[in-house]
């Protein structure tokens, strides 16, 4: 298979996977009662965010030295890094581009308790691997960095379903693409097929695109490292993606916010802390700029979002130029 079929190939399981995911999980959400900011910030966060920590697993377990090393500690400092920047200005950037078909036009009417939580969480515990990165510490501090994550995510988690409170039962949802009889409630093996399903197609797309990307970098003598921060994240991520401007542009912003915000969290804690156990963790400049953009992006979120319902253009502008700012920072540096 070409390099350009294996990207189509790549966007079409993705894109296709990101809609039937999307529908899967507000079924769920609704059978197990969770309001929309834990749906989102825990089903469809965790799951979507599975492709890109595939990355560093397959990387490590894989061996290939020091280069294998660079791609995993990339790939897991990458994601959180363009959550924080490209993934918020898509958020903001689609309420503005969809506003003739939302009720709220361009509000962001999301839950901002919720929001508040989950970017409190991250801007927490993000630093915590950036600075165990930077001073280079024994074995058993990073150990004990490590499960100090753990333990933390496991708070945020029973947070987030303590506090996500109960699903809206007059919320008429679209019909589940597995229930063939479209008029009955779908069943929870019906929910859970078409969830494991698309997932599959996530993370099947993910690699593809990921190992077409690969090679176009290779062939243009890109670092491992630089390619792992920028464009492997920027495969994986798209799920997130796609399912949030989904969850936009229906109006749907709780769930849109909810994957966003519950996936910084998550990478924030749990690749750290696989970087942290299975490698030195000894973060380069360019990881460490990513790591600290990746922050300002988050904190400009809290600061934007929740307190106002209409986010303007300035936000999507400011995280937008990190982004790009990064981009040509690695460009040059890589």
């Amino acid at each position: 298979m070409t390099t350009s079929l294996e990207l189509l190939a790549a966007f079409v399981l993705i894109i296709g996977g990101a809609i039937g995911f999307t529908n899967a999980v507000e079924w769920l959400g609704q059978r197990m009662n969770l309001g929309a900011g834990a749906v989102g910030a825990l089903l469809a966060a965790v799951g979507t965010a599975l492709p890109e920590s595939v990355i560093p697993i397959v990387a490590l377990l894989g061996g290939g030295g020091q280069e294998a090393t660079d791609i995993a500690i990339g790939a897991i400092i990458g994601a959180p890094f363009l959550l924080g920047t490209l993934a918020m200005l898509l958020v903001v950037g689609a309420a503005h581009l969809f506003k003739g078909r939302r009720e709220q036009g361009t509000d962001i009417t999301g839950e901002p308790d919720s929001t508040r939580r989950d970017l409190h969480w991250y801007l927490a515990l993000m630093p915590v691997g950036i600075v165990l990165g930077v001073i280079s510490p024994p074995g058993a501090v990073r150990y004990a960095g490590a499960a100090l994550l753990i333990l933390a995510y496991a708070g945020y988690v029973r947070a987030t379903v303590k506090r996500g409170g109960d699903a809206d039962d007059e919320e008429e949802l679209a019909p589940l693409y597995f229930d063939t009889s479209k008029d009955d409630p779908p069943s929870t093996f019906q929910m859970s097929a078409q969830f494991v399903v698309s997932l599959a197609a996530i993370i099947g797309g993910a690699e593809l695109f990921v190992s077409a990307v690969e090679t176009i970098a290779e062939s243009a003598g890109i670092s491992p490292l630089v390619l792992a921060l920028v464009l492997a994240p920027l495969a994986t991520e798209m799920p997130e993606k796609a399912n949030s401007v989904l969850w936009v542009r229906k109006g749907k912003d709780a769930l849109a916010l909810g994957n966003i915000t519950g996936a910084m969290t998550f990478q924030a804690t749990i690749p750290v802390v696989l970087g942290l156990v299975f490698t030195d963790w000894e973060l380069q400049p360019q990881a460490v700029v990513a790591a600290v953009l990746g922050m300002l992006g988050g904190a400009l979120a809290l600061w934007a979002i929740p307190r106002e319902h209409k986010v303007g253009l300035v936000p999507v502008a400011v995280w937008g130029g990190l982004f790009v700012g990064f981009v040509a920072y690695a460009a040059a540096t890589g």
